[in-house]
């Protein structure tokens, strides 16, 4: 079964450090069940210098986090919801908020 979350989308982080937060996810990592969230769950890699980074040292970065620590951010009604599909028209499914019914992306 796919994802209900997709790059590009807003996402509301439910437990950890972070909780709380909203972010726009980066990168979607299905095999893992992760995702990426933007400036969410920032942890510190030390570096050693290579050829595209001469400077070596300590850098920030986001980690992953497990998709089901991470809620849908609604565009509409602005609150977290839980996905639904909906049946279009023309015989396709489309993500759905649960809460106003308005399809997503």
């Amino acid at each position: 079964m796919g994802l209900k979350i997709r790059t590009g989308d807003t996402v509301l982080v439910l437990t950890g450090k972070d909780r709380g937060k909203q972010g726009k996810v980066q990168k979607v990592l299905p095999r893992e069940n992760r995702v990426i969230v933007e400036g969410v769950n920032i942890v510190k890699k030390h570096q050693r210098p290579t050829r595209e980074m001469m400077q070596g040292g300590i850098v920030e970065q986001p980690a992953p986090l497990h998709i089901s620590n991470v809620m849908l951010v609604c565009r509409r009604c602005n609150k977290p919801t839980r996905v639904a599909k909906k049946k279009m028209q023309d015989g396709s499914y489309r993500r759905a908020c649960k809460r106003c019914g308005e399809t997503i992306g």
